[in-house]
């Protein structure tokens, strides 16, 4: 695999891994020659200027200083993503943004195209996103440091589907670190894995180790069971697939700031709402990396109820679309989990964090749905405060 143009070759800062320990980057950190060479091909010759970089491990990505202004460039491995790929994401961008969405403009290159190739390697550039980044630091998994925030989370991601709710374009295909509900909203899951496995080679060489069929059949089915009855009553629409805090921009360095726009929209794709706003819950409600360290992991309930309460003030919920969110939330992670297993089983070659992937994430996180902490919130979800509009 080639390194791309102009990156050292010694790592100059860590980034975030798949616990609370900093690790080296997956990929070379972007360099000032680098990205002064991309921008010059959206018609910015002068020289660029990288300020941060961003801790995120699994692309390249930094806020770079260019004639004046700050832009944000992000750096992908095609194995990871296509232009083809991105364009959709753009494209997405687009329609939110013509509907009153605050997500970044997509900037664009003399022929409007919106992505720049060179090597083993594809470039996108946005505008630097209003508001302030209160969450960039923060490592995945963890919560929303306000009630507040969660509330405003939740009317941030009604928006986001009231907007996205008319944007066409069909599902995108499975590919690494993706996100969907192809494998949940499948009548035959197990089978639905195996066709994904037989179109991935890199995700069927690791499954064929492991009892993926024994793991999810345990763990897994029993929940896609319940879902299925309610998927008739869940209209289809593009969530964003990352909903959390550090995918948010706010109005103030305070606990009652309210979101200014939405970032990163890598993961979105065609799934439904109630599936988008378990992402979102499953994304920051639940101390996952104390259950990696101790064993347990507590549910957040008040930031959970904050967040639906947000979310309904915009865009009222259906009995059915409530349930369907409890149902989801022990399985709204199955494919992602699965095409991270790919990542780190085939592109950047960690047997561990393939391991880790699978046991920890694909498996654990449904597991724990079993427990004490993880039955407490269903029933509450089931059960508790948060009202439907019929």
């Amino acid at each position: 695999m080639t390194r791309p143009p102009g990156t050292p070759g010694d790592v100059e800062f860590l980034a975030h891994g798949m616990g609370r320990v900093l690790v080296e980057p997956d990929w070379p950190p972007l360099t000032d020659e680098e990205v002064s060479g991309v921008l010059a091909r959206y018609g910015r010759p002068d020289a660029a200027v990288v300020n941060w970089h961003s801790p995120r491990p699994m692309s390249a990505a930094a806020l770079v200083r260019c004639d004046g202004e700050e832009l944000f460039v992000k750096r992908h491995h095609l194995l990871v993503r296509t232009a083809g790929q991105l364009a959709a994401e753009h494209a997405l961008a687009a329609h939110l943004r013509a509907l009153g969405v605050a997500v970044p403009a997509v900037l664009r290159l003399p022929d409007g195209g919106t992505t720049v190739g060179s090597g083993d390697y594809v470039y996108e550039v946005h505008a630097r996103a209003d508001g302030i980044d209160l969450y960039r630091d923060v490592l995945s998994w963890e919560p929303f440091t306000s009630l507040h925030h969660a509330r405003a989370a939740g009317a941030a991601l009604a928006r986001f589907h009231r907007a996205s709710a008319s944007f066409g374009l069909p599902a995108r295909p499975p590919g690494v670190l993706t996100n969907s509900c192809e494998v949940v909203t499948a009548p035959d899951p197990l089978a639905a894995v195996a066709r994904l496995a037989a179109q991935r080679p890199g995700l069927a060489s690791y499954l064929d180790r492991r009892r993926w069929r024994d793991d999810l059949t345990r763990y897994h089915l029993p929940a896609i069971a319940r879902l299925a009855p309610l998927l008739p009553g869940l209209g289809r629409l593009w969530g964003h697939g990352d909903f959390h805090p550090s995918n948010l921009t706010w109005a103030a360095p305070s606990p009652d700031a309210d979101v200014v726009a939405v970032i990163d929209l890598g993961l979105a794709n065609r799934t439904f709402a109630a599936h988008d706003l378990a992402v979102a819950i499953e994304r920051s409600a639940v101390a996952w990396l104390d259950l990696a360290e101790t064993g347990r992991a507590t549910a957040d309930i008040p930031a959970v109820d904050a967040l639906l309460a947000g979310y309904q003030a915009v865009r009222p919920l259906s009995g059915t679309e409530l349930l369907a969110v409890a149902w989801l939330l022990p399985v709204v992670h199955l494919e992602y989990a699965l095409s991270e297993v790919e990542y780190f089983a085939s592109v950047v070659h960690s047997p561990s964090n393939a391991d880790l992937a699978y046991d920890t994430y694909l498996v654990g996180h449904t597991r724990w749905f079993a427990g004490p902490d993880g039955s407490a919130l269903l029933s509450h979800l089931i059960e508790g405060p948060a009202t439907a509009s019929g």
